[in-house]
């Protein structure tokens, strides 16, 4: 029974991980834009802020915590994440703590799915070629307006989501996401919520954290969440 309680947080980690590198609301122009507009500057400000990032450094704070079946287990896990332009991240583990079932079968798992889904970035990309959008409203994300779109994959794979994003109506990058994977990678998964924002650090807009809440077919809830730390970020500032 222990081992399936492993396999079910391993595969929601992977999921959580991949969604997080698949990165990724009337909002500030006065006029309405189409769902079509709204995806055609987002991709733009996508090759805008790759053009400019060159590199950047972070601690990252991995945690997962499983309760189920009297079993209440935590794992954590300390990682240096350096990224640079033409190279793509690199991971090194820093520390972990707790269960060490959670950190080597979920956390490190984690960090390996990132490293996986970063080697095809056009095939995990937020982009016409992956997804069909839908304009679904206005809202505002720390009070700046941002456009509401829902997002369908076309093709299922492990990497894609479907859901609601949030896209900044200045800045057109993806400020908050509302998703659940394509397609669950075991039998073992009945659901998996995933939420995401993101925050604009020294001109660029990057991952500030992932919560994932999956529950698990024979019993029980996972909880995993990534603090991204703060940013030492170089490059070519967006001026906006």
């Amino acid at each position: 029974m222990f081992s399936r309680k492993g396999k079910g947080l391993w595969a929601a980690a992977l999921l959580v991980c991949a969604a997080a590198v698949g990165w990724a609301e009337d909002a500030g122009e006065g006029s309405r834009l189409t769902a079509a507009e709204i995806v055609h500057r987002m991709e733009q400000h996508n090759q805008t802020q790759a053009a400019g990032l060159k590199e950047y450094k972070a601690l990252r704070h991995y945690q997962v915590e499983y309760k189920g079946f009297g079993t209440d287990l935590l794992g954590k896990m300390d990682v240096e994440v350096s990224y640079a332009a033409g190279n793509g991240k690199t991971f090194q583990i820093v520390s972990q703590s707790g269960s060490k079932m959670l950190c080597e079968k979920v956390l490190r798992k984690a960090v390996e799915s990132e490293k996986e889904a970063g080697q095809d970035k056009r095939a995990t990309a937020l982009s016409e070629a992956n997804y069909r959008f839908q304009l679904a409203g206005s809202d505002s994300v720390g009070s700046r307006p941002a456009y509401v779109l829902d997002v369908e994959p076309i093709t299922e794979s492990k990497f894609l989501y479907r859901g609601r994003i949030w896209v900044d109506g200045a800045d057109f990058a993806v400020v908050k996401m509302e998703i659940e994977p394509a397609k669950s990678p075991s039998f073992w998964i009945s659901r998996t919520e995933i939420h995401t924002t993101s925050a604009r650090s020294e001109g660029f807009w990057l991952p500030q954290g992932t919560r994932s809440e999956t529950k698990v077919r024979v019993g029980g809830t996972a909880v995993f969440t990534i603090d991204y730390g703060k940013y030492e970020v170089e490059g070519q500032r967006d001026s906006q």
